[in-house]
């Protein structure tokens, strides 16, 4: 049972002084006059009603408590640090300690024994061993979370080191527990296919190297391959929240991350410290649904890419970067490009290299460059992009696995036909890759109905955050995720990427002063771009 929350002695003054330092960020997220919504406000700027004289007490966070790990940690910093591609900033010391969590290899079938995954702490160098964790918690199709975290800690404020441990869990698929399975051929088919295969016949080729993955995989995993799935992710985190000594556990998740940590939160509500759920998919949408909303998010991102490389006066995509784009994808269709190694090119990994890229802004600089390093005749750098996805050791298969068992409904090829046609006209650049991602999902085994237990009744108040244009979840998706959770405040960012926080000093002043003082916004709170 969770201890009551305890508040440190003169915790008044701080929250007071992060009330102040809120209003100052919402003040300077508001923008003058424009036909746009209202920005960093209360929902629908209703006053209050008259004769409202008993104010509403404001929610408690509980107070993130002293972790007492039973992991056994050891420190990797140099080994983790020189990895990252951006140096860490010159105000912060990290120090990075590595360990691991044991845990059954499905949930709901313990005769299929354990699988390990890798845990890591990043806090400032000579901090207390147990300074509260936060943990981090990424998506699938992105770097592995302990990665995630140490990338985190060189872009939060300092004063966030100052106050967490932040804590990496890898996900099932990533890794230590890296799900590397399917024969490199069908690999290879399902990332090139692109319109072309819409067709009957391609149809019937690509679902024949969908089967491939499946039967591969299945014997490598000797029947363990529906583990990999979102509501077994949530399981761990209780089990890591065990394993660190808290009886209450800070969190960040993002996408489908985010997915998990409210799972875990319905499951158990009184386990939950602060939680910031960001960019979390829809609670109930399933296939095709999902997957649509999902291309739509892509385009609008790929929108916000080409103006912010068309705003450069050196965009190397010219003034129509989207006209760029398609010009390549024509080409590719027509003759995908050789490295000087043999590697292919084709337009279906470039999409999918792209759908990478468009999620992380910070790095839309050098995937523009890649793709006119494309449009002139040299694929090494959109390679490069590729190989974290799909070469050794790469998170295809597991960002596959975790999409399929995720989903309740299977398509048949009939219907994806049917649908790839009506997505290619309704979403020209990522149309008929995500229809076509519905195939490779045709053969696995129907994934488990995921069970909704409540509505996190009882957790404290959980920051739910959508972003306009992220090409992994639909802002409508993540404030339906709020409207489920009994105790959830909603905020939105007018921007794009996978993930929210710390892009944006609106988002980042909310999310931080929660975190540090347990200051809840106001649901409704729309940050501007």
């Amino acid at each position: 049972m969770a201890r009551p929350p305890r508040h440190a002695v003169g915790a008044a003054l701080p929250r007071l002084v992060a009330l102040l330092g809120l209003v100052a960020v919402l003040a300077a997220c508001t923008v003058g006059p424009s036909e746009r919504p209202p920005v960093a406000v209360r929902g629908e700027n209703v006053p209050a009603a008259p004769g409202q004289t008993t104010p509403t007490p404001p929610p408690v966070l509980p107070e993130p408590e002293p972790q007492s790990a039973n992991i056994p940690f050891f420190e990797c910093t140099e080994d983790t640090l020189v990895t990252l591609v951006e140096p860490v900033p010159a105000d912060r010391n990290l120090q990075v300690d590595c360990g691991e969590l044991t845990v059954p290899a499905d949930p709901d079938q313990p005769s299929l024994g354990a699988v390990t995954l890798g845990v890591i702490r990043v806090g400032e160098a000579g901090a207390p061993a147990d300074r509260p964790p936060l943990l981090v918690l990424g998506d699938s199709t992105r770097e592995p979370s302990t990665r995630h975290a140490a990338i985190m800690a060189g872009q939060v404020d300092p004063a966030l080191l100052q106050h967490f441990t932040l804590v990496g869990l890898d996900r099932r698929g990533a890794g230590e527990d890296i799900l590397h399975c399917a024969p490199d051929d069908a690999r290879a088919a399902l990332v090139d296919a692109d319109a072309e295969s819409t067709g009957e016949g391609g149809l019937a080729l690509l679902l024949e190297q969908a089967r491939a993955v499946v039967q591969e995989c299945n014997l490598t995993l000797d029947g363990g391959l529906g583990s990999y799935r979102t509501a077994a992710t949530a399981a761990d985190i209780e089990l890591l929240r065990a394993a660190l000594g808290v009886e209450q556990l800070s969190a960040v998740g993002v996408g489908d991350g985010a997915t998990a940590l409210s799972a875990w939160a319905r499951a158990a509500p009184r386990s939950v410290g602060r939680l910031v759920l960001d960019g979390p998919t829809h609670p109930t949408q399933d296939e095709p649904d999902l997957t649509a909303s999902r291309a739509a998010a892509a385009e609008a991102a790929l929108g916000a890419f080409g103006v912010a490389c068309s705003a450069r006066p050196d965009c190397p995509l010219g003034a129509d970067p989207r006209a760029t784009i398609e010009a390549l994808l024509n080409q590719l269709k027509r003759q995908p490009l050789v490295s000087a190694e043999g590697e292919r090119l084709t337009a279906g990994a470039t999409v999918t290299a792209l759908l990478a890229g468009l999620g992380e802004p910070r790095r839309w600089p050098g995937l523009a460059a890649a793709l006119a390093a494309a449009h002139a005749g040299d694929p090494v750098p959109m390679l490069t992009i590729l190989a974290p996805l799909t070469g050794p050791r790469g998170l295809f298969d597991g960002m596959l696995a975790t999409s399929c068992n995720d989903a309740q409904r299977r398509l048949a090829p009939g219907e994806i036909g049917d649908v790839a046609q009506r997505w290619t006209s309704a979403y020209p650049t990522f149309g008929s890759t995500f229809a076509l991602r519905l195939l490779a999902c045709a053969p696995w085994p129907t994934g488990r109905k995921a069970t909704q237990a409540g509505q996190a009744e009882g957790a404290p108040p959980i920051l739910v955050i959508g972003t306009a244009a992220d090409p992994r979840g639909s802002l409508d998706g993540s404030r339906r995720t709020a409207d489920s959770l009994a105790t959830a405040r909603f905020v939105s960012w007018q921007g794009a990427g996978t993930g929210a926080y710390p892009r944006t000093s609106c988002v980042s002043g909310i999310v931080d002063s929660m975190l540090l003082y347990g200051v809840v916004p106001d649901s409704g709170t729309l940050c501007p771009p």
